[in-house]
């Protein structure tokens, strides 16, 4: 769990941020990437390929609301996760 908490630490904008679209773009990354390590062992779990497709689509929107917003916030998103766009 300590991974975890230095991962985000990376992207929040102050010490308490929990909400902005950086950290829950940086949550969302890490539980897809959970999801997708999932899906390789259980090929016909569907249930959960639904909520993966839910989740890429919660994060493309952030990261668009991201893109119009601040754009030096979304360039460092996508290569600090190594995201391509």
């Amino acid at each position: 769990m300590s991974e975890v908490a230095t991962d985000l630490k990376e992207f929040q904008l102050h010490e308490t941020d929990t909400g902005s679209a950086d950290v829950q773009v940086a949550r969302l990354t890490q539980r897809i990437n959970h999801l997708t390590g999932h899906l390789g062992d259980h090929k016909k779990d569907v249930s959960s390929r639904r909520g993966l497709l839910m989740l890429v689509a919660r994060r493309r929107k952030l990261l668009d609301y991201l893109a119009r917003t601040d754009n030096e916030r979304y360039l460092k998103m996508l290569k600090g996760l190594d995201l391509r766009r």
